[in-house]
């Protein structure tokens, strides 16, 4: 039977589709990176699915947990989501490849890298084996320093290693809209490969990659994916994720 994915969507504001620009919610504070404030409770999460960092252990008598903690294109805005959005098709393509992996969807439509940082405590008590961190599109519609993102995104991983050791970690590599300028493009794009680098963590190197502009799959909005673009997006991350469920197969 298929694991259960859990659904959480806070704001449902548009967020971005590779390039596009629309009207983001309102900021947000900015996390403060040695502080754990409370995160948002997610719709039809449980609270047996795990409350301390023990959940994490391998075992036989469960399936590998893979948490996707992201924003609207995780969330699958506009989508059945525990259908439609690529962590639902992640799950679809583990199991296929013959791995016993359920995938949470934490994802937040409108969610900054601040407001992942801040959400992460309750992530990360589901258990996860896996951690997907799928950040940083709306803090390049806003405009926000890169700086401030590339601090965030080593913080959640930093983090989540201190409550579980064990945990494998994949970073989603995501580009600024152009109108940004060309400095701001290139601080923003260079982020994501760095800190998968320096903090020895897996890198989908742009999850949106043939998605993104393409009309056809794209909504009505012409900025969330289509079905077929969430299957596109899936495959992107089953390219980095395949391998690393091998590896804790092997340890398990």
């Amino acid at each position: 039977m298929r694991g259960p994915l859990l659904y959480s969507v806070r704001l449902l504001a548009p967020l971005i589709l590779g390039a596009a620009c629309v009207d983001a919610p309102p900021a947000e504070r900015p996390a403060e990176p040695d502080r754990f404030p409370p995160a948002p409770t997610a719709s039809g999460a449980s609270e047996a699915a795990g409350g301390s960092a023990a959940a994490n252990e391998t075992s036989t008598a469960r399936a590998i947990r893979v948490a996707v903690l992201g924003t609207s294109l995780t969330a699958g805005l506009g989508l059945d989501a525990e259908r439609d959005a690529w962590p639902a098709r992640l799950e679809e393509l583990a199991r296929k490849g013959g791995f016993d992996v359920e995938v949470i969807n934490a994802g937040v439509s409108g969610e900054t890298s601040a407001g992942g940082l801040r959400r992460l405590d309750w992530v990360l008590r589901t258990g996860p084996d896996v951690l997907i961190v799928e950040l940083g599109a709306n803090d390049g519609l806003r405009g926000q320093d890169p700086r401030r993102l590339e601090e965030n995104l080593r913080a959640i991983i930093r983090r989540s290693r201190r409550s579980l050791p064990a945990i494998r970690i994949i970073l989603a590599g995501m580009r600024a809209p152009p109108n940004m300028g060309p400095e701001y493009t290139a601080r923003f794009d260079s982020i994501f490969g760095r800190v998968a680098r320096e903090e020895g963590v897996a890198l989908i190197s742009f999850l949106l990659e043939g998605v993104a502009g393409i009309a056809e799959l794209n909504q009505a909005d012409g900025i969330h994916p289509t079905p077929e673009g969430h299957r596109i997006m899936a495959r992107h991350a089953w390219r980095v994720l395949e391998p690393v469920l091998q590896e804790l197969e092997r340890t398990r």
